[in-house]
């Protein structure tokens, strides 16, 4: 059963501002997804012995991995339907970006998204599309940002659309973990403070919940640091990280920690190990929609670069900073894509609004 409790309904911020949080939420996701990535399934103590604390990227190629790709996804099939959209349209851009393709590289797909693959390439579809073994991972969670920034300042919507696009490959604490994400980046995007974006997020997941249980745990322990937020969710022994409701506390409670600086949240989160590019990953988009993209560090905004389609090619060469955009402009009723677009068709980004970054290549359609 849902939560009865309506999500804090903050004003809309302007378009200029918008675009600026829009901005700092998806590159924060991609940078954090990126430092964190090298210590993915690690323990702190791991982490330690091979890097001592991780203060910036560790690997000479950083890169975003299928967290920032099923954001790019996600983002733009959000784009393109906006507040119509369906779990049809959800099920109808999986068969026509992912499913229905050849088989392509999938490098560190999750369970969750292999597992509706295989369920959509059986013919069966949402919500029995989701019912596979790791329907309650942090899947939909790591791809939930751009719906909060599409619906800035309502988190309740950002919350039903990120539960529509999930309801193809996720269920129960799975679909948790998406709406509390997605409502936190929504009011983040109004400038609400770190404790009314936890409030958005916990307003949104049912209150006996374990996402929601965790969720206060985890922030709850954020003002004594990482080890104690780390100690209030982890399930010691358990072999699988990508538990949706321990991520997202963990992402949460790094935030609250980091009291909203997205340096901190990020670096926080990627040192606590487990699935340390999702919940890095989240803690960025939120710090980043928190503080705007002029908080991103230089030298981490500026390796990011268009998606290399390692784990979704259908995505490869689309950035980030493209579908902010986009996804801006259709909040604000500003995109209209020309017709006729078939209904599966994903918007193609216009990057003339902006100066490419050095090195960067144009995306293809």
């Amino acid at each position: 059963m849902g939560s009865t409790i309506r999500a804090p309904q903050t004003p809309a911020p302007a378009p200029a501002a918008s675009r600026e949080r829009a901005r700092g939420a998806l590159l924060g996701l991609a940078v954090g997804d990126a430092l964190g990535a090298p210590a993915e399934n690690l323990k702190p103590s791991e982490i330690r012995a091979r890097w001592g604390r991780i203060t910036g990227y560790v690997t000479d190629r950083p890169a975003g991995t299928d967290d920032t790709e099923y954001a790019i996804f996600s983002g733009l099939l959000l784009a393109r339907h906006g507040h119509a959209l369906t779990p049809a349209l959800v099920e109808a851009a999986w068969h026509e970006f992912i499913a229905d393709r050849a088989e392509g590289p999938f490098h560190g797909a999750g369970f969750s998204e292999r597992g509706t693959l295989e369920n959509l390439r059986r013919g069966l579809a949402a919500p029995i599309s989701a019912q596979h073994r790791h329907a309650w991972s942090d899947g939909l969670a790591m791809r939930a940002a751009p719906f909060g920034v599409f619906a800035a300042g309502r988190p309740a919507e950002a919350a039903r659309l990120v539960a529509i696009d999930g309801s193809v490959s996720h269920e129960g604490e799975g679909i948790h973990g998406g709406r509390a994400v997605a409502a936190g980046v929504a009011a983040a995007m109004a400038g609400a403070p770190p404790v009314a974006v936890v409030a958005a997020a916990l307003a949104v997941v049912p209150d006996d919940s374990w996402t929601a249980r965790s969720l206060r745990r985890a922030t709850a322990a954020a003002h004594r640091g990482e080890r104690a937020v780390r100690s209030a969710v982890v399930i010691g022994g358990y072999p699988w990280t990508d538990l949706a409701p321990e991520a997202v506390a963990l992402a949460f409670g790094a935030y609250a920690a980091a009291d909203g600086d997205f340096r901190e949240a990020v670096l926080t989160a990627v040192n606590m190990g487990r699935d340390a590019d999702t919940t890095a990953a989240v803690a960025g988009a939120l710090a980043g929609a928190t503080q705007g993209l002029s908080a991103i560090p230089d030298e981490w905004a500026t390796a990011i670069g268009p998606a290399r389609g390692s784990c979704l090619p259908s995505m490869a060469g689309r950035h980030v900073l493209d579908v902010a955009d986009l996804l801006v402009s259709a909040s604000t009723g500003l995109h209209r894509p020309e017709a006729p677009v078939r209904r599966e068709a994903l918007p193609v980004p216009d990057r003339s609004a902006y100066a490419l970054s050095a090195g960067e290549e144009e995306p293809q359609p």
